[in-house]
């Protein structure tokens, strides 16, 4: 639920038709599928927080309204697991296949992999009019084209979604701030590893709240986007 009397400034998210774009990281299957890789660690939380119908209601709402919609995917080829160093997770990924595609220029082995989109989205992601990015390859768009291609489609507000929360989604946050960017965030349309020692879902909503200028849950998010449409 979004925030209530919890002593921090609530700036608010106004959607403008057009300005206001959705970016959805990661609807992968190695995210959302149970069978995708890291579902061990991250099924929990997508099934607490209901976040593949979640996300799945942001593509649909965007879908009939025409809002603008831009996913940035995570992509790993042969070349990047010869890589001389890396993070913690950076680590993991590599080790576990993650997103992982042969080559850049080959959807050869895609339909249906970890990498793929998950079935339930296609219709919205493969429609002819979503922008998909060129991939982000640790967490953030600083490696990828989604900030140019939100800058040329006249795109100055983003509704964040997407996975994993306290990881990709968190940096696309960031990062998009700091580009000047208003971003608000979808908190029940991502999800988060949890481990015996660590929660990252529950790490990324304090971060969510301290930094976007709006946090709320895709039942709200979805009557505001059909508000400002007319619908």
């Amino acid at each position: 639920m979004p925030p209530v009397n919890d002593g921090l400034p609530m700036p608010g998210f106004k959607i403008d038709p057009a300005t206001t774009a959705v970016v959805i990281t990661d609807p992968q299957n190695d995210f959302l599928s149970p069978d995708g890789v890291t579902w061990g660690v991250v099924g929990q939380s997508i099934t607490e927080t209901g976040t593949v119908e979640n996300l799945e209601a942001l593509f649909k709402v965007a879908n009939e309204t025409g809002m603008p919609v831009f996913v940035s995917p995570h992509y790993y080829f042969e070349h990047d697991h010869k890589w001389e160093f890396e993070g913690t997770l950076e680590t993991l990924m590599h080790s576990i296949g993650m997103f992982d595609r042969p080559h850049a220029l080959s959807l050869e082995g895609f339909e249906g992999s970890g990498a793929d989109w998950l079935d339930r989205y296609k219709p919205y992601i493969n429609n002819g009019k979503t922008v998909v990015t060129s991939p982000h390859k640790v967490y953030g768009p600083e490696t990828n084209d989604l900030v140019l291609q939100l800058r040329k489609a006249g795109i100055s507000k983003v509704i964040l979604g997407g996975m994993s929360s306290n990881l990709c989604t968190e940096s696309h946050m960031r990062e998009l701030i700091e580009q000047g960017f208003e971003v608000m965030v979808v908190t029940d349309a991502t999800a988060g590893a949890i481990t015996p020692l660590y929660n990252g879902y529950d790490a990324s909503l304090t971060n969510f709240r301290m930094i976007a200028s709006a946090v709320d849950n895709t039942a709200n998010t979805v009557k505001a986007i059909k508000a400002a449409y007319g619908k």
